[in-house]
């Protein structure tokens, strides 16, 4: 694979190490940015809790409601290369901090929205702010901790990911039930600012030490690992987001669960994949093929089955455990391939690794919109156990033609 091309932006920058003085304090800042992801994770994916309640407010069907998971998606696999490539010199706590207020001011749109069309419009900033959080941020362990601690540090910050749907998630649902889902939007969007302050305390003054650049990109593309990363990547996100955007029509309908009981099935759902992530985390490095893998063919099976067996709680509850380890664990291996395919431009592999789960979220948002207005949430469930069968496929030809990382594994 072509080297990209990348120049220091800072005379004392050295790539993959902190900086001077900024390793003390080093921790406060992994959490910091840990919550930043728990509120954009959140505000991506609450909807998916407050589905049915939004979409009867403004008179508008499950599919058309799934748009709200479309439109971040869409915009943020545009804006992760745009905005990295465009504040390439600007300092990363400056740009963590400009996407916190960002995020902030969409909430509280969403929340004060008189129509669905200005939801959407709210929808459109997160996305904005999803691409440029997330591609500096999942880059930044290894400037914030000493080099023994970033496996680590990555696992705490990929761990906001389950967190959003162990305690965001079934938390706005929660208050979504007691009051209305415009209540919900208003506590993330303060929530929000809290982790803006948090930001401005404790992370450290960040220049960029590369700038990444769109032929930065192009080129990490040139690599075969590069793209098995991406089919994989799309695969699995494809399978999961395509099937989970609409389980809650799915637990209303099918396992004639009541608002309560969804809840709770979320709740565990969360909890199942914030073990999933560490697990993960501490599997991926040693054999990033093997996790990958077994997370693709449980995903695979969970979903395949929930047609059959989730039309009883019990049911339910055994395969969202497993389905959510196994999701939990996704993240943190897609971006471990990425990191492994391009381990000389860490933030460039974050970009790719942002746009291509970002849109393939739209895309499994929107398809299964699409099959969940044609046809029914069990339908949408089995589109995603296929997508997720083809995701270990892939796994399965990176192994068999026994190609191998630039660190030799």
């Amino acid at each position: 694979m072509a080297a990209p091309t990348t120049s220091p932006a800072h005379p004392s920058g050295e790539p993959g190490r902190p900086r001077p003085g900024s390793a003390a304090n080093g921790w406060p800042a992994v959490v910091s940015v840990t919550l930043g992801i728990f509120a954009i994770v959140t505000t991506e994916i609450l909807p998916i809790g407050l589905l049915t309640e939004i979409g009867t407010s403004f008179s508008v069907s499950d599919g058309n409601a799934g748009l709200m998971m479309t439109m971040p998606g869409l915009l943020a696999a545009a804006s992760a290369p745009v905005v990295t490539a465009a504040s390439a010199h600007v300092d990363r706590r400056l740009m963590l901090c400009a996407f916190m207020a960002l995020l902030a001011g969409a909430n509280f749109l969403a929340a004060a929205a008189p129509d669905y069309w200005v939801v959407l419009a709210s929808r459109v900033v997160v996305g904005v702010v999803i691409g440029g959080f997330w591609s500096i941020g999942a880059s930044l362990a290894e400037r914030l901790v000493p080099a023994p601690s970033v496996g680590r540090a990555r696992a705490v910050i990929f761990s906001a990911v389950p967190l959003g749907s162990v305690l965001g998630v079934p938390a706005g649902t929660l208050l979504g039930d007691l009051a209305d889902w415009r209540t919900a939007f208003v506590a993330l969007g303060a929530l929000t600012v809290g982790v803006l302050v948090m930001l401005l305390v404790s992370v450290p003054l960040l220049p960029p030490t590369r700038t990444t650049r769109l032929h930065v990109l192009r080129g990490m593309l040139r690599g075969v690992n590069t793209r098995f990363a991406l089919v994989v990547t799309i695969l699995i996100v494809l399978a999961h987001f395509g099937a989970y955007t609409y389980v809650t029509p799915f637990l209303e309908q099918v396992t004639e669960a009541g608002p309560r009981l969804i809840t709770g099935l979320l709740l565990v759902y969360g909890a199942a994949g914030i073990i999933g992530n560490f697990l993960g985390g501490a599997l991926v490095t040693r054999r990033p093929r093997g996790t990958f893998g077994l997370v693709a063919v449980v995903i695979a099976a969970a979903t395949l089955l929930l047609p059959v067996l989730g039309d009883r709680p019990f049911g339910a509850v055994a395969l969202l455990v497993l389905w959510g380890v196994a999701y939990g664990a996704v993240p943190v291996s897609s971006q471990t391939w990425f990191a492994k395919a391009a381990p000389h431009a860490p933030e460039a592999a974050a970009v790719l690794f942002t746009a291509s789960f970002q849109a393939t979220i739209a895309l499994g948002a929107l398809a299964g919109g699409v099959a969940v207005d044609q046809t029914s949430p069990s339908a949408v469930m089995t589109f995603g156990g296929g997508a997720a069968v083809l995701a270990a496929v892939a796994v399965w030809i990176h192994r068999t033609r026994r190609l191998t990382w630039p660190d030799g594994t």
